[in-house]
């Protein structure tokens, strides 16, 4: 907890325990078992809710898996925008990715989520979803960011959703073979052969 800021109260951490419950309960059964194979009913039983209280913390299946999408893109965003003005948008991207790996996770539950997500159609089609979210609300960040370190107004948009798109698909192909190797490979460096290839990747002619 960061200094100034008031501990949460004994129903918060009561419904921050709950909800981590059904989370981790969540996760193990379709780990194990497989999504499709796990239903809500099951979820709930086992972690010891009704399912009324299951959905009443996530808000549909997919979200016990992608429901933190929302406050990692908030925080994804916060984090490129604090960075020193002199930091380009490349790095400040990058910086920002590498924050949200283990916000709320370590690398090896991220690696256990991910495989989930990446490898179950309708969770990967949530997060797609979420992510196109998070392009958008860094836009107007990466956009000024350019601005300030010289580019025209007239490009800035163009520019920016091009290095915001391209950052997004070399952290999509890095999560990728970070899965293919079974977490074995470290995923930052795997972001940044990705970004060096799509960077000097010379265009046909």
């Amino acid at each position: 907890m960061k200094q100034g800021e008031s501990a949460p109260s004994v129903w918060e951490r009561s419904r921050q325990m709950a909800s981590q419950e059904i989370h981790d309960t969540a996760i193990r059964l379709f780990t194990t078992q497989g999504y499709e194979e796990t239903t809500t009913e099951q979820i709930a039983r086992e972690a010891g809710v009704s399912q009324r209280t299951l959905f009443r913390y996530f808000g549909s299946k997919e979200d016990l898996v992608c429901g933190e999408q929302e406050a990692l893109g908030a925080l994804l965003t916060k984090t490129v925008q604090e960075q020193p003005a002199q930091v380009s948008a490349w790095d400040a991207l990058r910086t920002g990715f590498g924050e949200i790996v283990t916000a709320n996770h370590s690398m090896e539950q991220a690696l256990t989520i991910s495989t989930l997500v990446f490898r179950t159609p309708a969770l990967r089609a949530r997060y797609e979803q979420k992510r196109v979210r998070w392009q958008y609300d860094l836009m107007p960040v990466v956009r000024s960011r350019l601005c300030a370190a010289g580019r025209e107004n007239a490009s800035a948009d163009h520019e920016a959703r091009t290095v915001i798109a391209v950052s997004f698909a070399c952290s999509d192909a890095a999560t990728g073979s970070w899965i293919a190797s079974q977490g074995r490979d470290d995923l930052v460096d795997l972001y940044d052969q990705a970004l060096a290839i799509a960077r000097t990747a010379p265009m046909s002619t």
